[in-house]
């Protein structure tokens, strides 16, 4: 077909050479010329049906244009409802009519194809410019003779390249289409299509994607200078872009103006104050690596292209997360998530702050660069290189040579030149944290922060498997109880060593080994001494029988050890066992997907009913648990929960700090949430060289006040901030009946210590609180504990010789 068209136009042209030799009468003019006209009709005939035939590549059947499917973004929602991010190769969300402003479509046909609601598909008033100009003077930009359905047949079959001809053909195959088009939808069908289907540039595909991406809000709110904003930038995507060219932008938001204004749509008087508006944005640009709860999005993703895998389409073809429109419904609660997302960026910015001034020009690894070629290893710089087949020197000779680089910092990202290794320790020196909160009764998990910025930092710490300190105490504590040890009988802090495990003596944070506890006192104030000799009376196997039931997942390893937290287990398994205490010994497995919906809103997959329960923990023996662990915020090491952030709800929690202060553990809860938080840094040589500065109740206690200060300052958690345990039963309160404490003092009598040592007793009630609590000393003060002794004394006295004076 293109050798037969080229052989006319070479024959016609011979036949003009020919002409402009020879003289012809009028006769042979005319006669030549009907013969020309004739050919030329002929021959487009002949082209359109070449076309139509499919001579050129085939046309969409009738089947696939009534079917149409573009690439849609699969979303996330929050319980709450709210759109939390989108998995997507191309960012479009396909909306209904009634859900896109009338200044949207107004805009659209006044400035594209006012004879709209006119045409069959083909403005053949325009047809002669566009035959004119595109075809004959190939003019490829000269345009405007498009119509909607036109543009609409583009946008869903992109043009093909054809040499010469590609414009033509092109032209002549969105015209069939277009008709076709106009048989199979009605107008505001043609309408809606268009807009779902038309790009914005930035790979922004869709009317729905472009006003969330340039205003942050639906189609259905936009106003009319917003509309003209976006319907201007049709002409030219990247030229007309608001944020890039507001200046152009502008200009052509007010020439789309007055186009509505010239057909009617906008009346004379409001034009020109809308024209005189100033241009504002609300640019809400959300990647992967944006928006709320990045690292669940991240965790998610992968869960169901796993899920997706084992369970295809009833065709046999596996769904797909990034085309297929799906609408993915979690249990997150937006507002807690983004209170959980401050506090963690509102402690860790603080806290990063005191870190390098702590260390300052030193590094924590010291000449341990082991640790940075680790680190250097595990980059994909590193593999790229590996896999393009670099050899060690070359490898290395790369990342020492300095390149321009984006860092992140707490106040915002830096350009500079450095070099890769050095940007390695750069990274190395950052604290970390995770944070996951959930909803007890239903282990509804309600946020998920796994980092400080999933840009930069990609690793999950919810996940993470980190030695978890003191946090594990309580597991030892319930499995005492449940072998028969008694809350009240006083264990000794004396230090001890054990043969039979190689000698190992394990030792208090303070080297403090005075009296004997409770075992709430030995709870509320981290007491190792006792924690492990409960242990060693309870049994390793039943600490982890019970750890395994409570929602343990890890393998925990047969050392005496683990009593002290030394196992490496995840924020989320140690969030299960705290919500098995607080749903009174029943564990529920945590639910985070709820369910899976096709773009048509078909419900493909409900992964959530009721709650998986099963009794992990003795009634009894949980209740007794959170009395206890009421203490440890009341007047144990997370004290500083009531004095520094106010918090006056109902509280349990436990400190954790592990060995050198590498990881920094706080896990609490109220009766309506439970929340966890770790602290640390990639590699355990990143942390404090002191106590003070590296404890869980100065690292990682600070993100739990903040978040839960926020939620108590959000009227709609209010059952959150005032929800109570159910009061103990009388048996609880009995079982734990006892001091916290007792020194050797007690030895001297009981007359002696209530009369003995008031200059002492007023010291210690002048004592500063929080240091009370750090170093671990007796637990409350002793004043408290002699006055309740003197009114025991004075009710006896009174028994005797009654209540005279």
């Amino acid at each position: 077909m293109k050798k037969g068209l080229q052989l006319f136009f070479k024959r016609l042209q011979r036949k003009i050479r020919q002409f402009r030799k020879r003289d012809y009468t009028w006769v042979d003019l005319l006669r030549w010329s009907g013969i020309a006209m004739m050919s030329l009709v002929g021959l487009l005939i002949l082209f359109f049906f070449s076309i139509r035939a499919g001579l050129f590549g085939p046309l969409p059947s009738d089947e696939e244009l009534h079917h149409i499917n573009n690439f849609n973004a699969s979303e996330v929602y929050s319980y709450d409802s709210v759109l939390i991010g989108k998995y997507y190769i191309e960012n479009r969300t396909n909306t209904t009519f009634e859900n896109i402003s009338p200044y949207i479509k107004d805009a659209l046909i006044a400035t594209e194809d006012v004879r709209f609601y006119q045409h069959d598909g083909i403005d053949k008033r325009s047809l002669a410019r566009v035959l004119l100009k595109s075809i004959l003077l190939q003019d490829e930009s000269s345009g405007g003779g498009s119509t909607l359905s036109q543009q609409l047949a583009k946008n869903l079959f992109p043009r093909q390249h054809y040499f010469l001809f590609s414009l033509p053909i092109n032209k002549v195959k969105e015209a069939i289409i277009a008709r076709r088009l106009e048989k199979h939808y009605s107008k505001d069908e043609i309408l809606t299509l268009y807009l779902n289907t038309v790009p914005f540039g930035g790979n922004v595909f869709g009317i729905e994607a472009a006003t969330t991406r340039f205003f942050n809000k639906s189609a259905r709110q936009i106003k009319p200078e917003e509309a003209a904003v976006l319907v201007g930038m049709l002409k030219a995507t990247t030229s007309y872009n608001p944020r890039l060219y507001p200046d152009r932008s502008q200009s052509r938001r007010n020439v789309v103006l007055g186009q509505m204004a010239k057909y009617g749509y906008l009346p004379e008087d409001k034009v020109d104050s809308l024209q005189a508006l100033p241009l504002t944005l609300d640019y809400h640009y959300v990647t992967h690596n944006d928006g709320l709860a990045t690292y669940f999005r991240e965790h998610l993703r992968r869960e169901l292209d796993r899920w997706f895998k084992e369970h295809p389409k009833p065709d046999g073809s596996t769904y797909n997360l990034y085309t297929d429109g799906l609408k993915i419904y979690t249990t997150l609660d937006a507002r807690i998530q983004q209170y959980a997302e401050q506090a963690v960026s509102e402690q860790m910015k603080e806290l990063q702050q005191v870190f390098f001034q702590h260390w300052k020009e030193r590094k924590p690894w010291g000449e341990q660069d082991e640790v940075l070629q680790r680190a250097m290893r595990r980059s994909k710089r590193y593999q790229h290189l590996v896999a393009a087949g670099k050899t060690a020197e070359e490898i290395q000779a790369v990342f020492q040579q300095p390149v321009p680089m984006t860092l992140f910092t707490w106040d915002g990202e830096v350009e500079k030149v450095m070099s890769p290794m050095d940007s390695i320790a750069y990274y190395q020196m950052f604290l970390n944290a995770g944070f996951l909160a959930v909803r007890p009764d239903n282990a509804h998990i309600k946020a998920w922060v796994g980092g400080i910025n999933h840009k930069y930092f990609k690793y999950d710490h919810v996940l993470s498997r980190r030695q978890v300190g003191s946090t594990f105490k309580p597991i030892v504590y319930a499995a005492a109880i449940e072998n028969g040890e008694e809350p009240c009988e006083y264990i000794s802090n004396e230090q001890k060593t054990y043969e039979e495990y190689n000698g190992w003596s394990p030792r208090n944070s303070e080297n403090v080994y005075e009296g004997s506890y409770s075992m709430e006192g030995a709870l509320a104030h981290s007491i190792n001494t006792v924690t492990v000799e409960l242990m060693m009376r309870t049994g390793i196997d039943k600490v982890i029988d019970l750890a395994q039931r409570m929602g343990i997942r890890n393998e925990i390893p047969q050392e005496p050890s683990i009593a002290l937290g030394t196992a490496e287990l995840s924020l989320y398994d140690m969030l299960s066992v705290y919500t098995t205490i607080v749903n009174h010994g029943v564990h529920v497995k945590p639910v985070y997907l709820l369910r899976v919906d096709d773009r048509q809103g078909n419900t493909l997959f409900k992964f959530y009913d009721k709650p998986e329960a099963e009794r992990a923990l003795d009634r009894q023996t949980a209740d007794l648990m959170i009395q206890m662990m009421k203490s440890v915020v009341d007047s144990g090491s997370a004290k500083r929960l009531r004095y520094r952030y106010g918090l006056t709800n109902e509280l349990i929690g436990k400190t954790g700090t592990t060995q050198s202060h590498a990881d920094g553990w706080y896990i609490g809860a109220t009766p309506a949430l439970v929340a966890g938080a770790w602290v640390g840094g990639a590699n355990p040589l990143i942390r404090f060289r002191s106590l003070s500065l590296g404890q869980g109740a100065n690292t990682a206690l600070p993100i739990w006040g903040r978040f839960l200060q926020k939620v108590n300052q959000d009227k709609f958690f209010r059952k959150v901030a005032y929800a109570q345990f159910p009061p103990p039963s009388r048996d609880v309160m009995e079982k734990l009946d006892c001091e916290f404490y007792r020194d050797p003092e007690e030895d001297k009598g009981f007359l002696w210590r209530i009369f003995a040592g008031k200059d002492k007793e007023k010291e210690e009630e002048n004592a500063d609180e929080e240091q009370v609590t750090e170093e671990v000393r007796k637990p409350q003060t002793q004043s408290q504990r002699r006055k309740r002794e003197k009114k025991k004394l004075v009710d006896v006295l009174k028994d005797i010789f009654g209540n005279n004076e």
